[in-house]
């Protein structure tokens, strides 16, 4: 039975790494699909690399704390600590006032333009002196929202390099850059491949799995493939910019400094995010919007000059540097996250009769249609656990998170 995969970022990549180490099946039939002619030029390689085990909503709490669980065993186990850059991290509210309070359910955040330090879901412990690269205005307030153990850091791009090697090292079959274009399905009305194109040339994949971990591109890749489906999948674009910054106070040595996670209210039009990972790098990000519409492909996105320039002063009041220096921007980007109107992603096996056109597959672990989209900011953070679950689902078995709650509507 082989499998096919739609989508080779973050979620993608560990649901094939998770099958590529299950005895049920072989890497050689799992085939991962991208249409980016670059790999990680989206959301998966430049996002923020924020990881919490508690600051879900109920509906994807078990999930959450699944692949917080899985992050800390895959760093240890392989060395993530200098693969990838995973620490542990300390999570700050920085607010101007102190009537801003820190609640929330964590699902709605990222749709109204709030600051994630809502999610948290604590209330606030002691005051907290903050990272020395911050610089802090008159009036302002920091509080610790993270308990001990509870959130950490990694480098996303590092992360997903260290998957693809490991799933190509076991086997797995790449085809990149390449184009689903239709789903086959054989005398039994049942899907039996998938046709892709690449570098001119279509080819039929024979496979009676698919999986559609496309991000923003997941309701475009559906439709593609399952033209008659009445079913739309709910998911849209949200695009985001970023800068990543030198930070100029690390040192290798001092642990105290490597990572900080700070979520600020809104000071400068949006509510700012910033990263501090092992390294000395900085990331800041926040300013997200609807209005930019969704590329062909990840390589085609096109900075915003007008959002950069307000990152960077943004940058420039909150970040310090050594006096008679300026700040080093070391990266501009700009991706786009796949949100739900409920801010839950969709993790779930498609039903057959929601494919459209007569489309079966074959029951159990002999087929399939499934789909894991949606994660909005927290793809980086809920994807070990997405792909350990969804190739569960995939070989038949009862998944080790609770996805009721993230079934297709």
């Amino acid at each position: 039975m082989s499998t096919a995969i739609l989508g080779g970022g973050i979620v993608g990549l560990s649901t094939a790494y998770f099958l590529s180490q299950s005895p049920k099946t072989r890497p050689q039939d799992v085939h991962i699909i991208d249409t980016s002619p670059k790999l990680f030029e989206c959301a998966s390689g430049l996002a923020g690399g924020f990881l919490a085990s508690d600051w879900f909503a109920p509906s994807v709490a078990s999930l959450g704390a699944l692949s917080f669980r899985l992050h800390k065993e895959l760093a240890d186990k392989n060395n993530g600590s200098k693969i990838w850059g995973y620490s542990q991290s300390t999570g700050i509210s920085l607010s101007q006032n102190s009537e801003d309070a820190v609640v929330g359910s964590g699902e709605d955040w990222l749709r109204d333009g709030t600051s994630r330090a809502q999610a948290a879901g604590a209330k606030p412990s002691v005051g907290a002196n903050g990272p020395v690269w911050l610089k802090m205005t008159d009036g302002g307030s920091m509080e610790v929202i993270s308990q001990e153990g509870t959130t950490a850091q990694i480098d996303p791009l590092r992360f997903c390099q260290f998957l693809l090697d490991e799933c190509l090292k076991h086997g797995v079959q790449l085809h990149q850059p390449a184009r689903a274009i239709s789903v086959s399905k054989d005398e039994n009305n049942q899907v039996n491949g998938i046709r892709i194109s690449k570098d001119g040339t279509e080819t039929t994949l024979p496979c009676t799995r698919i999986v559609i971990t496309s991000g923003a591109w997941t309701p475009r890749i559906f439709s593609v493939l399952f033209p008659k489906a009445n079913t739309r999948i709910p998911i849209a674009p949200l695009a985001g910019h970023s800068l990543l910054l030198k930070n100029v106070f690390f040192k290798e040595a001092d642990e105290v400094e490597r990572c900080h996670a700070v979520f600020a209210t809104d000071t400068v039009g949006f509510s700012p995010e910033l990263f501090s990972r092992a390294g000395g790098e900085v990331y800041l990000a926040g300013l997200n919007s609807t209005q930019i519409p969704l590329p062909e492909i990840a390589t085609d996105a096109k900075i915003n000059s007008e959002a950069m320039q307000k990152l960077k002063e943004c940058a420039n009041v909150m970040i310090g540097t050594v006096e008679g220096k300026e700040l080093e921007f070391m990266r501009e980007a700009l991706c786009f996250r796949p949100v739900t109107s409920s801010g839950r992603p969709i993790v779930c096996r498609i039903p057959d009769d929601k494919l459209g056109q007569g489309f079966k597959t074959r029951p159990g672990a002999e087929g399939g249609v499934f789909i894991a989209a949606g994660h909005g900011a927290w793809g980086i953070s809920q994807a070990p656990g997405t792909g350990f679950c969804l190739a569960e689902l995939i070989e038949g078995k009862e998944p080790s998170a609770n996805l009721k709650a993230l079934a297709l509507p």
